[in-house]
């Protein structure tokens, strides 16, 4: 399909998409939407910023019965996964009383009266949803449609038993479609205890960085991180992604950088939903150039113009090194991820760019060398 107005849908979705500026599909999408719109499984594996999400919410939409109650369930790791679905659901569709958000760290009031409502929709984390379950705050007995997206994250993050417990209050006759940045033996059992018979799509590589994204990569002993940071930031424009490995070092990074003169915010688990909202749409408008993060907010992020990313801290994983500069890049345009790699864990770098069959182009800062001097 070239084009959103060749689908099978509606002419009030079609007009929708148009409104929206949705007009040429990405290729998940254009691979996705047609069996989900015939009622078939789908396992798509695809890298991050695809564009996955309208790949299952056309299919949703065009499809959902029109009678109260929810007949779809999307079920995603993160709370800002699950308000940027509820976002674009209400983009197409105008609705505001359609679907209910139900996630952690949110009161509860307007969850479950969105609920009580009739909400046809449910946009959950595994977490909240098994809680509402057990006090029997809601029914799932007539959702004909579920999502599982990012389906690898939530498997990390341990939901299987809540996900196997969620599954088990649904018809077994279902449309289930799963989307995931990876296959691992533990997808592949999600797959055969969930799926029938699934259109299979995958999109590129899925365990490789976007060549729209230029790496680079320095090796800098830990005390001169920041100075290359703030010397990264004098250099480059456009905004920036900080990601570090702990909390505490998220707001050290982000304290420093806004004394240097840097606007700076940060998120992580430690922030409550509100200061999360407000410095993701703070990074997201601009006022804010950089944006700090632990890799609770790797899934999480869904803002169009990164333009570089900085591994301040080694991810632990070839996969969070995927995800975390999947941040940038994204739907065609130019990105930069910048990796610091201490002296002792260049070896670490080096396994990784082997297995993701890349490589960076290579800086050092020596101890007593000013970091404007490596690039």
């Amino acid at each position: 399909m070239n084009q959103f107005s060749e689908f099978a849908i509606s002419a009030n979705l079609k007009k929708q998409l148009a409104n929206a500026n949705f007009l040429t599909p990405t290729p998940v999408q254009a691979a996705a939407i047609p069996p989900a719109l015939e009622g078939r499984d789908v396992l798509a594996t695809a890298q991050t910023g695809t564009g996955k999400t309208l790949s299952f919410l056309v299919p949703l939409i065009e499809r959902m019965p029109q009678s109260k109650g929810c007949s779809a369930l999307i079920l995603l790791p993160t709370r800002e996964l699950a308000m940027q679905v509820e976002q674009n659901y209400r983009k197409l569709t105008g609705s505001t009383h359609s679907i209910a958000l139900v996630v952690g760290g949110m009161a509860e009031g307007p969850q479950l009266a969105a609920i009580q409502r009739g909400a046809r929709i449910i946009v959950a984390t595994p977490g909240r949803l098994e809680d509402y379950l057990q006090r029997r705050l809601v029914n799932l007995s007539g959702v004909t449609m579920l999502v599982l997206d990012e389906v690898d994250r939530m498997l990390d993050m341990g939901f299987k038993p809540a996900i196997r417990r969620i599954a088990a209050a649904l018809p077994a006759q279902r449309q289930t479609m799963c989307y995931s940045a990876t296959l691992s033996p533990q997808i592949r059992e999600v797959v055969r205890d969930y799926l029938r018979n699934p259109a299979r799509i995958e999109i590129g590589s899925t365990l490789k960085p976007s060549d729209n994204v230029a790496l680079q990569s320095f090796e800098v002993p830990i005390e001169k991180k920041q100075e290359l940071l703030e010397h990264l930031l004098d250099q480059h424009d456009g905004s920036f992604l900080v990601f570090v490995r702990t909390k505490h070092g998220a707001d050290r990074v982000a304290r420093r950088l806004n004394r240097s003169g840097h606007a700076a915010t940060q998120i992580h688990g430690d922030r409550t939903q509100s200061q999360r909202n407000t410095a993701l749409r703070s990074f997201a408008q601009g006022r804010h150039r950089v944006l700090v993060a632990t890799d609770v907010a790797a899934r999480g992020i869904d803002v169009s113009h990164v333009a570089h990313v900085v591994n301040y801290d080694m991810p632990r994983e070839a996969e969070d090194f995927v995800h975390r500069i999947g941040r940038t890049g994204r739907n065609s345009a130019k990105g930069v991820a910048s990796t610091f790699a201490a002296p002792d864990e260049t070896h670490l770098l080096r396994k990784m760019e082997k297995l993701l069959s890349v490589t960076s182009r290579r800086f050092r800062v020596r101890p007593n060398q000013p970091a404007m001097q490596t690039a």
